[in-house]
């Protein structure tokens, strides 16, 4: 077996939980990376989305925004952002939404907007684009995004998206139509909602970390499932396709491996 980082389980895990023939609404970054391995291994039938219109798009580089151009040619079809929302989304059309965030709660709730006070942020983030309309109806949502206590916080700075709300049947009281996150991936574990609760709770853990760590990332008491699983290490076929993958972007975007 090929050693891998801790990104690359991630990217791995994640791109797992993509089934074959879904149809994918996808953020750009670590879900971008996720589906597009999803559809280069085991789901080559997964049709990917993009907020600016691609529809089935199967790029060879990973975009740098939703506005990249390799999303439009190599896609079925491109049609109107509005279209993407108010046909596909809130349609219902949409199997499976990929997100990631700045910060994440409990309750997979999560933050793209600021940190800080909104009036006076420490940093203004990239904002929420589709990502609260994602969250609200795509039929069930994964989220990734690497794990540590500024990102894996007890009270988000702000709102941007809703996941459990404040746990319990929140959604369903709130009226949302889709089933919110099933599962968060980062580079450490796996973890998805109690059944009741809809508390984020760990049901496995990456090869090589520890519980420990796992709650050393967390600024909150993280719960373990009763039987905790460890994740497969990833396969030399899904690490040949994701580094493949990461190495055509690179020559593409005039990066070096492992360059800025």
């Amino acid at each position: 077996m090929s050693s891998y980082t801790t990104n690359e389980m991630m990217s791995v895990a994640a791109a797992r939980r993509l089934p074959d023939g879904a149809v994918c609404f996808v953020g750009i970054g670590l879900p971008s990376t996720a589906a597009n391995l999803a559809r280069l291994t085991h789901a080559p039938e997964a049709v990917l989305i993009y907020e600016s219109g691609p529809i089935g798009a199967k790029p060879t580089v990973l975009p740098l925004s939703i506005g990249d151009g390799e999303l439009a040619e190599t896609a079925d079809t491109v049609v109107p952002t509005s279209e993407i929302f108010r046909y596909w989304l809130q349609g219902g059309r949409i199997d499976v939404g990929f997100l990631g965030a700045a910060q994440i709660d409990r309750h997979a709730n999560l933050n793209t907007t600021v940190i800080g006070p909104y009036d006076a942020p420490k940093t203004r983030l990239p904002g929420a684009g589709g990502a609260p309309e994602i969250a609200g109806s795509a039929k069930e949502v994964l989220i990734v995004m690497r794990q540590g206590k500024r990102a894996f916080v007890n009270q988000l700075d702000f709102v941007t998206s809703v996941g459990h709300m404040d746990g319990g049947d929140a959604r369903a009281r709130a009226g949302l139509p889709g089933k919110g996150p099933v599962a968060v991936i980062t580079d450490l574990c796996i973890m998805e909602p109690d059944p009741v609760s809809r508390e984020l709770t760990v049901v496995s853990i990456h090869p090589g970390v520890t519980r420990e760590q796992i709650v050393e990332a967390t600024g909150w008491p993280i719960r373990f499932a009763a039987q905790v699983g460890e994740t497969v290490p990833p396969t030399t076929t899904e690490l040949d396709a994701l580094r493949a993958l990461e190495e055509r972007t690179a020559q593409a975007h005039g990066k070096t491996k492992g360059g800025e």
